[in-house]
């Protein structure tokens, strides 16, 4: 009963899947302790003509197959995946690129989730920091509302994480990274509650990422002292996003206008994962700003060659979980992915996202990981409230994308660009 109610509240502000779910966690909650078990991974990376298998027979009508699931490779050739030549100049040795991280967390989840993830990276050689926020910063975001607000707080984590490197605080060191606290009160929550554009109720007068009114989001994010992070940065670091996270890390790399701002996140950022990110556009507010950034003009940047500027991009998918058979939340959010009016039974994914909308990340390189869950379901306040079947089985030993086997296998893209096709 609790569990259906909660579901139709959800489902009726448009958030049922913003692509993360509604997972529900304390802030002050770490997956602490967490040892992943160990389960064998199979890893493959999919073609062209791969793509019936990925979409299980269900045509996706809105996409050009050919351009989002080009395999162009990132390091050998000078053409953007959107079919343009990348004639710009040569910009890759203006920059040093770092292998250090900011992870964006996914919908309604905050930086204390996300503390294990950090700490793995470090121990293989990418020291990771966390966008400093807790998971009640999303609700100016409900009902597929604009996502400026977390654009704010992964622009001001990206700046200090570079600031650190170029020793403005005195200290350069991998152990000691510090970004310090911004200001958010719940009165600016609140503001931003009633003022964020766009979303189900078109707050601003329309739900349309384009026709956004110019509304600035609370809070005070000061820049680095004294620092070219702000200006003309020589150092770049990595992203990755956590299913929304991932589309909305996109946005950041944009120079586009996103209701008023243009982050232009490519001058920062080298190399850019998703995991289980939703990239297909569907049908209603949610996903507008997915449909938004997978227009080529507003993403010309990051589909760039890495040498004239472009980011190194890879989107990994999870597998093993069907949606006739892991409850409510795997059927309705495979069913709100899909653009043709799907009811998700037979899509198969992370429990969350389905594979075919994970992979479409134009111009990326994709990683499909086999009995991968989407989050640590069973290491949060709420998860078996909201996602009962995969909770009980992440309890049981179920790896998620966290999970040491898994970090594994798409981590190494971070360190030198590779995957694992064995």
């Amino acid at each position: 009963m609790i569990h259906n109610y909660f579901h139709n509240v959800l489902e009726v502000l448009g958030i049922f899947l913003l692509a993360e779910g509604f997972s529900s966690s304390s802030s002050s909650t770490f997956c602490s302790g967490f040892v992943a078990p160990s389960y064998p991974v199979e890893r493959a990376v999919f073609r062209d003509d791969q793509l019936r298998i990925v979409d299980n027979d269900h045509p996706v009508s809105s996409f050009s197959f050919t351009r989002n699931f080009a395999r162009t490779s990132l390091f050998a050739s000078s053409s953007s995946s959107d079919g343009t030549n990348d004639d710009d100049v040569d910009v890759e040795d203006q920059y040093e690129n770092i292998c250090a991280a900011v992870i964006v967390p996914g919908f309604l989840t905050g930086a204390d989730e996300f503390g294990p993830l950090c700490k793995a990276l470090k121990e293989r050689g990418i020291p990771t920091v966390a966008v400093p926020m807790p998971n009640w910063h999303w609700l100016p975001c409900l009902g597929g509302r604009s996502a400026r607000p977390i654009l704010e707080r992964i622009d001001y984590t990206v700046k200090h994480l570079i600031a650190h490197y170029e020793g403005v605080n005195g200290n350069n060191n991998d152990d000691e990274i510090y970004i310090p606290p911004y200001e958010y009160s719940l009165l600016d929550l609140y503001k931003d509650f009633r003022e964020n554009p766009g979303g189900a109720l078109e707050v601003g007068g329309s739900s349309r990422v384009d026709d956004y009114p110019v509304v600035e989001p609370r809070g005070r994010f000061s820049p680095p002292p004294s620092s070219s992070s702000t200006t003309t940065p020589k150092k770049k670091v990595v992203l990755i996003g956590h299913s929304a996270g991932g589309w909305i890390s996109r946005v950041y790399l944009s120079s586009s206008n996103y209701g008023g701002k243009s982050y232009d996140g490519s001058k920062y950022i080298h190399s850019l994962v998703t995991l289980g990110a939703p990239h297909a556009d569907a049908p209603g507010p949610a996903f507008d700003g997915i449909s938004w950034i997978n227009k080529a003009e507003n993403e010309r940047e990051r589909r760039k060659h890495p040498r004239k500027g472009g980011v190194r991009s890879l989107s990994v998918a999870g597998t093993g979980f069907k949606g006739g058979d892991w409850g409510s939340l795997t059927k309705g959010a495979y069913s709100f992915c899909c653009p043709d009016g799907s009811d998700g039974l037979s899509y198969d994914g992370d429990g969350v996202t389905p594979i075919f909308s994970a992979l479409l990340m134009p111009g990326s390189d994709s990683l499909v990981v086999e009995n991968v869950t989407h989050f640590c379901w069973s290491d949060v306040f709420g998860g078996s409230l909201v996602a009962p079947e995969l909770t009980e089985d992440h309890k049981n030993g179920k790896n998620w994308y966290g999970s040491n086997e898994i970090i594994d296998q798409w981590s190494k893209f971070i360190i030198d660009g590779s995957l694992d096709q064995s």
